[in-house]
């Protein structure tokens, strides 16, 4: 029985044919978005995310601009996401590096996140037209609705300060 030779050229055809268009830049951002808490009426820890386009529950955040400090840069993007006005800055959680592509351009994503208490009228939401939702959510559930695992950790984190700072 005669052995079927593998022809290398079509598998490399293939393969070169699928290939993603190459990458002209390597750009770098920067955001910065907070985990807003607050304490429900029977004193229940809740957890402000907001559903973007895709349906992925996130935390609110957004560029940092030019002379901007990323903690006004999270201030300013809860207040233009959420509505929510009134907060407290308690501390920075960490940063979370992630990349992806636009197009032929490769983003190298830091995003810097802060625990952020909510005052005032937190009931009072008004999210931006291409949100999909918003709500504060219990934070064991917000935790198993966050869409990344990153953003995830970082909210446990947050939620250990909170009980440990009594907060």
């Amino acid at each position: 029985m005669a052995m079927k030779r593998p022809k290398p050229l079509e598998g490399f055809k293939k393969l070169v044919g699928k290939r993603k268009p190459v990458i002209d830049e390597v750009v770098r951002e920067t955001t910065s978005g907070g985990v807003v808490f607050r304490r429900n009426e029977k004193g229940g820890l809740e957890i402000l995310l907001i559903q973007d386009a895709k349906n992925r529950w996130t935390i609110p955040k957004g560029h940092v601009e030019p002379g901007e400090e990323p903690k006004g840069t999270a201030e300013r993007e809860i207040r233009e996401e959420t509505g929510l006005q009134e907060m407290r800055v308690h501390s920075w959680l960490g940063k979370v590096n992630f990349r992806y592509r636009r197009a032929h351009t490769l983003v190298l994503m830091t995003m810097h996140i802060y625990l952020v208490e909510g005052k005032g009228n937190t009931d009072e939401l008004k999210g931006e037209d291409w949100l999909n939702d918003i709500k504060w959510l219990a934070a064991t559930d917000a935790v198993d609705k966050i869409a990344y695992d990153d953003i995830g950790k970082l909210i446990l984190i947050g939620m250990k300060k909170i009980r440990d700072g009594k907060l």
